[in-house]
């Protein structure tokens, strides 16, 4: 629900009417400027030198900023310089407007020499050729770029760019070293964003449980996580020692946001070419509740990785027979998916770019096509052990060994570069749509000194990074899906997994879909329902026996029904992992009212929920979905897990939705009835769903 913060300044929620937000530059002085939204502000001094002098939360009237830090800061050639910002700051508790006349430039940094106006600007191009996806991209908004160089340094400049867009509170950085000189530069190390904010907690003593400022920042550099908090590598929350009147009496308050890589990138700059650093969001909250916390944000990461918006319905097709595999693609077809996957164990090898490979598989693609559906395959990458040559080096041991998943390759060893040259062949010459992606890059440095594509333990990291997300870009450039097992969404893939244990997927068939609603409403705090897959193992998954398993469909309709309304519910689509997807003609019809019905409120399913009550095997669960921009506003599954019908009063939440004092309820039935709101948006009404069973209901 809405907080007491929210809207402490503004007539309208920007979470229900973002297109009131429209993202400006405005030069107020002749020595600064600033990037605002209605939402949040962010001000720069530009003369006597380039800093940021404000960041206010427009939604709460905070003003966010304490000190004045670098905008960056660059180690070249061995020697750590400031970009920008200024010094003499009397104190770092708060920063008075009059201070900024007396500060003065950092006689040891890099310094302002111009700045312009600019627009966001796509790091990579997305080439859209799903229904779903349509987003803006680049995103609306407007940008800053300013120009920093150092007369000690000729024809070296570090250039800092920021991005912000409509009806969100969110912003993006990055920043770039070019060098124009004649002779080749190392960039050892940076940080990208140097904030220091105002705390948010205060504490004498020597404590552990700090509670940090009311903002989140995420990067593309993130690896190793299926969530945006997990694989949030790059962005540190660090003391401020010149921070001398904090209450801490250790200094201990993490009150600065700063933004790098943790090794390297220890990159050489050769004459005439430039570095580019990760780009780092920001998004700003104008409350602690966590609901409208996290759908910022899940809108963050729509409006920066539209694509995440793409939400194909498929098959994890475990075979490559022929006879088999065609008639799998002939009743996706039938019944409504949209695509089919030769998954994990189903005799494809996409590292085989071999002519006779590749034709077998271009046939596949064809028939599927000629279907209406796309097609795809799944490879392993990192989770793997090549050899003691290509193996990433543990710098701990000096051997393979040891690391995220044990055993990885390095992807910049021979074995490494050649991979991804036959992923590319492969998924070239097939036609294929999708690649999933298992064991992608996850962050583990390689200590080798004879692989060709690094120099060493402090560039590994950086440069394997570079490889995966280079990939993932060429795949975006061509509309190739990505189901990527890690938070790479900014970098350009799709989904990753909803997050549950595989393990579970051998309980008792009737555990399973309680499991999943579990895994789902859990999930989708930082993930909207498209960003994140489900699973439905058709066949026997991870053990478990007969009675883990769906096979025969016909004999386990009512489970398997459960998982497709389950998932179809959520908004979310499963891997339904099998040779098949119907064995009988009940078992078709079945699997068709679920995919004609999630089609039907496809745009209101897909769009971000707002949790109510998660699943518990014994009363109703529930989440809602909220979308104030269609004409259905809300959408409710109402799940019984119990052997018994339930009749409840329950509590919806349709504060999101954008409808005020009534609302229209439509439910199976078709009948409409008009159901009223409190002041808080709330709606009571009662429902009756049968044993093992759901109902729904949609509102306008």
């Amino acid at each position: 629900m809405i907080s007491a913060t929210q809207s402490y300044n503004l007539h309208h929620d920007w979470l229900i009417e973002p297109g009131t937000f429209r993202a400006t530059v405005k030069k107020p002085l002749n020595s600064e400027a600033s990037l605002e939204n209605g939402l949040i502000r962010r001000t720069f001094r530009v003369n006597p030198d380039g800093a940021t002098v404000a960041l206010e939360n427009l939604m709460t009237g905070e003003s966010m900023l304490r000190a004045v830090k670098p905008e960056a800061i660059v180690v070249l050639n061995g020697h750590p310089w400031n970009v920008g910002g200024l010094v003499g700051q009397p104190n770092l508790a708060f920063l008075r407007p009059d201070w900024l006349e007396k500060m003065t430039p950092d006689p040891d940094g890099f310094h302002l020499v111009r700045w312009n106006q600019t627009v966001p600007k796509a790091p990579f191009s997305w080439k859209r050729v799903r229904p779903r996806g349509l987003d803006t991209w680049p995103p609306h908004g407007v940008g800053l770029q300013f120009e920093y160089a150092r007369t000690s340094l000729p024809g070296v400049t570090v250039t800092v760019n920021y991005e912000m867009y409509d009806g969100i509170p969110a912003m993006m950085k990055q920043i770039h070293v070019q060098n124009r000189s004649a002779a080749a530069i190392q960039i050892g190390s940076f940080k990208s964003e140097i904030l220091g904010l105002v705390e948010a907690d205060s504490e004498v003593d020597t404590f552990h449980n700090w509670v940090l400022p009311n903002i989140d920042a995420f990067t593309d550099y993130s690896f190793n996580g299926m969530t945006a908090i997990g694989a949030n590598k790059a962005i540190h929350w660090v003391k401020d020692p010149a921070y001398g009147t904090q209450v801490s009496y250790e200094l201990e308050t993490p009150c600065v946001l700063e933004s790098y890589p943790a090794l390297g990138p220890d990159v050489t700059i050769p004459s005439g070419e430039s570095f580019s650093s990760h780009r780092t969001f920001v998004v700003v909250h104008d409350s602690s509740e966590r609901e409208r916390k996290t759908l910022a944000i899940r809108k963050l990461f729509r409006t920066a990785a539209p694509w995440t918006t793409e939400n194909p319905i498929m098959l994890h097709l475990t075979t490559t027979d022929p006879v088999k595999a065609r008639a799998a693609i002939d009743q996706a077809a039938d019944v409504g998916f949209e695509m089919v996957i030769f998954s994990f164990g189903s005799g494809l090898e996409a590292e085989d770019a071999s002519p006779a490979n590749i034709a077998k598989f271009k046939a596949f693609a064809d028939y599927a096509h000629s279907k209406g559906l796309q097609i795809g395959c799944y490879s392993l990458l990192a989770s793997r052990h090549i050899d003691e040559a290509n193996d990433a080096i543990n710098p701990k041991t000096g051997k393979p060994g040891g690391l995220t998943f044990g055993y990885s390759p390095c992807l910049q060893s021979q074995w490494g570069i050649d991979y991804f040259k036959h992923i590319k062949s492969f998924l070239e010459g097939t036609g294929f749509d999708l690649l999933e992606h298992d064991g992608s890059y996850p962050g583990d440095p390689c200590a080798s000194t004879n692989h060709p594509g690094h120099k060493g333990l402090e560039d590994s990291q950086w440069k394997q990074w570079q490889a995966i997300i280079d990939l993932y870009a060429w795949c975006r450039e061509r509309g190739i899906f990505l189901n990527v097992p890690d938070w790479y969404v900014l970098a350009g893939s799709n989904k990753t997994g909803m997050g549950y244990r595989e393990t579970n997927w051998s309980l008792p068939r009737d555990q399973q879909p309680i499991h999943a609603r579990q895994n789902m409403y859990d999930g989708t705090w930082t993930k909207a329902p498209s960003m994140g897959w489900m699973f439905v193992p058709l066949t026997e998954y991870q053990g478990g026996g007969e009675a883990a398993t769906i096979e025969p469909l016909k004999e386990h309709l009512q489970v398997y029904q459960q998982h497709l309304s389950s998932a179809f519910g959520f908004g979310v689509q499963a891997c339904y992992r099998g040779p098949r997807l119907y064995d009988s003609p009940e078992t078709r019809q079945a699997v068709m009212k679920w995919v004609t019905w999630f089609k039907q409120h496809r745009a209101i399913l897909e769009s971000d929920l707002v949790h109510v009550r998660r699943a518990d095997g014994k009363h109703l669960d529930f989440a809602l979905h909220v979308n104030s921009g269609l004409a259905e506003k809300g959408f409710v599954s109402i799940y019984n897990p119990t052997d018994h019908a339930i009749t409840e009063e329950i509590v919806l939440p349709l504060y999101y939705t954008g409808l005020k004092e009534t609302a229209s309820a439509k439910g199976p039935d078709g009948k409409i009835t008009t159901i009223k709101m409190d002041p808080r948006g709330r709606a009571r009404f009662k429902v009756t769903v049968p044993a093992m069973d759901m109902t729904w209901m949609a509102f306008s």
